[in-house]
């Protein structure tokens, strides 16, 4: 069945690509965009038709609401989708389509506006029997009150940005001291990234566990939960590792949280694909937020439930039902997700965009490779530093680690400093190897430790691979040169 003739994606890169496989699997035509620093992108290449949408500046390319829909009537595209980053999150965005007549493949605009707000989805959870962190109900206007709260319920506590995401203007305050400053000053990086200055407080917990349930749910008051992954492996609140399901899942603890995940979904009146974030520490979970969109790591739910997740985003979104029950779904192995990106994790994670001179990526059983860049590719530094997705998959967590090590040693990228190295070293990891780890984890010493080896040995190897690589060359061209000689003489 063929649900929309044409799709545009909202988007670049890897989820870019992502979105536009499933459509050519499922017979819908694709519209790509890119700005004049994504000319040459690889997901350029793959639409079917593809639109320069503006300069390099996101505010002027991927977030030009505007010049996005001019190009999906020209174009013909019945829906957007909106990927991940960028406006999958933007009520206004969704909105706007919504009123121009294009289908938005996602949730409800009002339902992302009202789960936008970290204020907001936790006042609506707490009223619903969530479980949630103590602190703030509303925004902080009284610092006197604030640390009255801060008092009350201990510290540490961290104050967060009502309308932030990805740990910008997250403050983590150890003292009455520091409250006031922290305050203030997340108050000014929130005015600034979000245009909203609303800030809270609530308990901070030391070495929490971050756990998240994919949901489904289409129009017709259907939902399913699609089970567990563990994202707890994190560098400035942003995920590196994720895993599925989590290590220290038991079939008690499941039950509890994918029912809280399923009221979540229901109290927000939510359609599509969501995620509900949890954190997890001491035998008790807390509500932290629904991110309304794909996650970067849906990769490794589809690998363990064998649904793809693309595909009924847009069949929701079309109108259809959902094709499964709860009873249906049902966890086949484990899996793993390393993101790779172009950072130095020895130099506080600094972005290294460049030209890829070299590039070669694994394969084999149980592994996936998503990614929007090849050999020659020059990474521009306009946009987020993830360039791939390496993800692996085995019967047991044992195997797909085993798994994923070998799959780590066998991506070569040559030009420019990448994750692989670290993402090697966790692999190698006995805390990791046993389940025991927190949104901490790559703060503590032996990681960092372990890291510095790995890179040695990584940069040794790479520096074997490029020599190969250039007398690989020169040996190419001598070849070259005397077959040309050989069929000379033959004329």
């Amino acid at each position: 069945m063929k649900f929309f003739e044409k799709i545009l994606i909202a988007n670049r890169g890897e989820i870019a690509i992502r979105v536009m496989r499933a459509c050519r699997e499922m017979d819908i035509e694709t519209v790509g965009i890119y700005s004049s620093a994504d000319t040459n992108a690889l997901h350029v290449r793959y639409a079917d038709e593809a639109f320069c949408v503006g300069e390099a500046h996101p505010s002027k390319s991927y977030l030009n609401i505007e010049r996005i829909i001019d190009i999906a009537k020209k174009s013909g595209a019945e829906a957007i989708h909106p990927g991940y980053g960028f406006l999958a999150e933007n009520y206004r965005f969704a909105k706007v389509c919504q009123d121009e007549g294009i289908v938005f493949i996602g949730p409800r605009s009002k339902t992302i506006q009202a789960m936008g707000s970290k204020i907001g989805s936790k006042k609506l959870m707490k009223s619903a029997g969530v479980p949630v962190l103590p602190g703030t109900d509303d925004g902080i206007s009284d610092i006197e009150m604030a640390k009255k709260v801060a008092i009350e319920i201990g510290y540490p506590v961290i104050v967060k940005a009502s309308a932030g995401g990805g740990g910008i203007g997250m403050q983590i305050v150890d003292d009455e001291n520091a409250l006031e400053d922290a305050i203030t000053g997340s108050m000014r990086i929130a005015k600034s990234a979000f245009g909203d200055a609303t800030v809270f407080i609530e308990k901070y917990l030391v070495k929490p566990r971050h756990i998240e349930f994919q949901v489904l749910a289409d129009e017709h008051g259907h939902a399913v939960h699609l089970y567990d992954r563990e994202c707890s492996i994190q560098r400035r609140h942003q995920k590196l590792v994720e895993e599925a399901p989590s290590p220290i899942m038991t079939e008690d603890l499941r039950e509890r949280m994918s029912a809280s995940a399923l009221k979540v979904a229901k109290v927000s009146d939510y359609t599509n694909a969501g995620s509900v974030e949890f954190l997890y520490s001491n035998g008790n979970y807390y509500f932290m937020e629904m991110n309304t969109r794909l996650q970067v790591e849906h990769t490794i739910t589809e690998f363990i439930t064998g649904i793809d997740l693309v595909r009924q985003q847009i069949a929701i979104a079309a109108g259809e039902t959902l094709p499964f029950e709860q009873s249906d779904v049902s966890i086949r192995g484990h899996a793993i997700e390393c993101r790779i990106n172009a950072e130095d994790p020895l130099n506080n994670f600094a972005a290294d965009p460049g030209k890829i001179i070299r590039y070669r990526s694994p394969g084999g059983p149980g592994i996936r490779v998503d990614s929007g860049i090849h050999m020659g590719y020059t990474i521009p530094p306009n946009y987020d530093s993830m360039i791939a997705k390496l993800c692996a998959w085995d019967s047991t967590r044992p195997e797909t680690i085993k798994r994923m090590r070998r799959a780590i040693s066998e991506y070569i990228i040559l030009g420019i400093k990448t994750t692989l190295p670290l993402h090697y070293a966790i692999m190698n990891s006995q805390q990791f190897i046993d389940g025991n780890t927190h949104t901490h984890f790559l703060q503590e010493e032996h990681i960092i430790k372990s890291l510095d080896r790995y890179k040695r040995d990584e940069e040794a190897r790479m520096q074997t691979l490029a020599g190969s690589f250039e007398q690989g060359k020169k040996v190419a061209a001598i070849t070259a040169a005397v077959n040309h000689y050989i069929q000379q003489k033959k004329v």
